[in-house]
């Protein structure tokens, strides 16, 4: 099957933008990217620059963008790519600085993941339990398989628009030391993440889940992050704060009130409630928002759902 593959090309020495050039390969059945990437290096373009190294999806070095998603070109077959989207267009991965053609500089990553301390603090060897430890390796396990291939950091929209957040793949190992019963400083860890490029500053998107190859599941590490700062007593955050009273509220009257929620979750903070106040009045005069404060604000049924509140705290 002969197919063409538009590829991203940059020469800093002679090009002043990227740019796409298309190159035609005859491929079989199962040839992935990669191979096609070296055959095209080899037979037609020696200037051809991108990174590989294992070729079977275990260093991560041949990351890179395929078809707008952030994949590992060692596995990713051409012919499902075809199908799927018609074309094959390969590019370097997003939001790192690019070096050459789909070559970018890692640097900003691996400082994303020193800034967590990558390291124990480890509490003295008896003063760790055997059977808590056997228990968290399930808890780390999925982080621990993580090969720092960059692509959620590439599909991360928040380091997309803010390059001081930690990013996915460092707060994903920064679950794997709070987590770790030997961990000695695990609220200093915490204390470390609460503020401007820590683990609210994440929006959920889910995209870093989609793209790890691993399935590593970075987003859910940083919730585990979150839930343990609030169980530590690190709630004095916006984002701790919205948690907290959004649970408040549910507990108290059964829905969410979102006329009360901002000024449980901002508080005696004056220039951040002047802030939003004007958006707060515009959406109660559209009847976007109810009245805060109800005669009888709990919905019917509200001892049931007290009840599972209860139950949850005996756990």
């Amino acid at each position: 099957m002969r197919v063409t593959l538009h590829i991203q090309k940059y020469n800093p020495e002679t090009d002043h933008h990227p740019h796409e050039e298309p190159y035609r390969l005859d491929v079989g059945r199962g040839t992935t990217v990669l191979e096609a990437l070296m055959r095209l290096k080899n037979e037609t373009d020696g200037t051809l620059t991108f990174r590989y190294a294992c070729r079977s999806a275990i260093c991560g070095s041949c990351a890179m963008e395929i078809n707008g998603t952030e994949k590992l070109a060692c596995k990713t077959q051409i012919r499902p790519e075809l199908e799927r989207h018609g074309e094959v267009r390969v590019g370097p991965l997003k939001n790192l600085p690019l070096i050459k053609d789909l070559v970018v500089a890692m640097q900003p990553f691996w400082e994303q993941v020193r800034s967590i301390r990558p390291w124990l603090d480890p509490l003295p060897h008896e003063a760790v339990d055997p059977v808590a430890m056997r228990d968290a390796y399930k808890a780390f396990n999925n982080v621990e398989a993580c090969i720092m291939c960059g692509a959620c950091v590439a599909a991360c929209t928040v380091y997309e628009v803010s390059k001081g957040f930690a990013g996915p793949a460092a707060l994903a190992k920064a679950y794997r030391f709070v987590a770790d019963p030997r961990e000695a400083a695990v609220t200093e860890r915490l204390d470390r993440l609460q503020g401007d490029g820590g683990i609210w500053d994440c929006t959920r998107c889910n995209y870093c889940v989609e793209v790890c190859p691993k399935d590593v599941k970075p987003m859910e590490a940083i919730v585990l992050l979150r839930r343990a700062s609030i169980q530590s007593g690190l709630t004095q955050t916006l984002g701790s704060r919205h948690i907290t009273s959004f649970v408040d509220i549910i507990r108290h009257e059964g829905r969410l009130n979102e006329g009360l929620m901002p000024m449980k979750v901002i508080g005696f903070r004056i220039k951040d409630f002047l802030r939003i106040l004007p958006l707060g009045v515009r959406m109660f005069l559209r009847g976007k928002v109810p009245f805060p404060f109800k005669l009888k604000p709990a919905i019917p049924g509200i001892k049931q759902v007290r009840a599972i509140f209860e139950a949850r705290k005996r756990k």
